[in-house]
């Protein structure tokens, strides 16, 4: 035909379905704005789309889709013998953890989260919003935990005044719960709390508004539930804490334990 070959173009066509599965990925961009492509990728494959990382790592690239890194400072571990370097979890309900995490209301009210996490589930047991926490909350809601999940060996914490009182102290030692409190003014020692928390301030408190107490309670179930069971962890090999928590070996503790120590003194309310 007189033409050089050089000249010639191949028109690429796009593969049979590729088109929904952009719109899917971008559908979910747009709901986890900080989720990177292998935990969109993982969702969707969890959900039925048969598709693998590479492919949506291209689609990721060409539409120039990114998750700004967060500079982090580094730092040294802590020396202390409870920090979660030096007492890892060995099993579901081996070591809990717990802390605060705080934030605001639209018109700048003061709120407050108590987290729980089992470390080797990495499961979000509690995750309790309100105005003031005091220690007798706390109990109330460790005791709901213990009979629904069982009765940890321990439960990692810093010094905060509601974890060291006397009452929460005397209670845990009642039931046979061991506290491993961190050295102070070393977060990273509660390390399993406080990337939860990243987690947390990441992924809910900065994308949201909270009008008032009660919206941010029916906020925070629906993230919890969410975290539990939606949403993949690199740490799980990309399963949800909860399909996790399932399949694991837990502790030979069990609720009648709890049940056995708390029969002759009444829980503090």
């Amino acid at each position: 035909m007189d033409q050089p070959r050089s000249s010639q173009r191949y028109q690429a066509t796009p593969p049979d379905g590729e088109a929904a599965l952009l719109k899917q990925i971008l559908k979910l961009v747009r709901r986890h704005p900080r989720f990177g492509y292998r935990r969109i990728g993982r969702m969707m494959q969890a959900t039925g789309w048969k598709v693998n990382l590479k492919r949506i790592y291209r689609l990721w690239r060409r539409e120039g889709l990114k998750v700004p890194r967060k500079q982090r400072k580094k730092r040294s571990l802590g020396t202390g013998a409870n920090a979660c370097h030096r007492r890892r979890p060995e099993r579901k309900n081996h070591v809990w953890c717990w802390d605060f995490i705080f934030d605001r209301t639209e018109t700048g009210t003061t709120l407050k989260w108590l987290t729980i996490l089992d470390e080797y589930t990495r499961e979000c047991l509690a995750l309790q919003v309100d105005r003031h926490i005091t220690s007798e909350h706390v109990i109330d809601v460790l005791a709901e935990l213990f009979k629904t999940h069982g009765v940890p060996e321990y439960i990692r914490s810093d010094n905060g005044s509601e974890f060291v009182s006397q009452a929460i102290r005397v209670w845990l030692k009642r039931i046979g719960v061991e506290t491993l409190y961190i050295e102070p003014a070393s977060p990273w020692e509660n390390g399993y709390a406080e990337s939860f928390h990243s987690r947390v301030r990441d992924e809910f408190m900065n994308c949201e508004i909270f009008e008032n107490l009660k919206s941010a309670r029916k906020q925070t179930a629906a993230w919890k539930e969410q975290y539990n069971t939606v949403r993949p962890h690199s740490s799980l090999g990309y399963r949800t804490p909860r399909d996790f928590s399932e399949q694991c070996s837990s502790s030979r503790r069990t609720t009648s334990a709890f049940q056995r120590n708390t029969a002759e003194t009444p829980i503090l309310s």
